[in-house]
């Protein structure tokens, strides 16, 4: 059973704390390492660049929002760990993902870039005390502790994995 309080994270995150099917963060990290890349590696050649509409991602421009997304998060975590109480901005994706230039880049090297996020991600969770687990900070207007950052990653990384998977495959 997760170690998590529904009064530490806002409406919009439990969506993705849900589909984290991990009893520990750092569990849920390792075991979504190995699943995210390897999913990745299996997609056929000639789906990694198609879009399945006028405008919508790529499976190359999704693992580059995953890799976005995971440093932001991350970011975020050591903030609120580190018991900084400046409220955080947001960020939009969509202009992220505009300005990546993913399709540019081989999805070896995608791969590559999404590993050494991800191992960076699990030592910087390692690294936090259960004080600092449980510290609460606010990003996008919304108030999440360290933890639910953390179980979140790897729901985020389930979703987009379900999406390619219902829409690109």
């Amino acid at each position: 059973m997760k170690n998590i309080e529904r009064s530490e994270y806002s409406d919009y995150f439990e969506y993705y704390i849900n589909l984290n099917p991990n009893d520990t963060i750092i569990e849920g990290l390792e075991n979504q390492l190995k699943a995210t890349t390897d999913f990745f590696k299996n997609i056929p050649s000639e789906k990694l660049e198609y879009q399945y509409e006028v405008g919508k991602w790529t499976p190359k421009d999704i693992l580059q929002h995953l890799i976005d997304t995971e440093r932001v998060f991350s970011y975020r975590a050591l903030r609120f760990a580190r018991f900084d109480e400046t409220p955080l901005s947001g960020y939009e994706e969509n202009d992220f993902a505009a300005s990546a230039n993913a399709n540019l880049r081989s999805i070896e090297e995608l791969i590559e870039e999404y590993v050494i996020a991800r191992k960076s991600t699990i030592l910087l969770f390692k690294s936090f005390s259960d004080i600092m687990l449980e510290s609460v900070g606010v990003a996008s207007g919304a108030s999440n502790s360290v933890r639910a950052i953390g179980y979140v990653i790897t729901g985020h990384d389930i979703h987009h994995i379900n999406v390619i998977k219902e829409r690109y495959l």
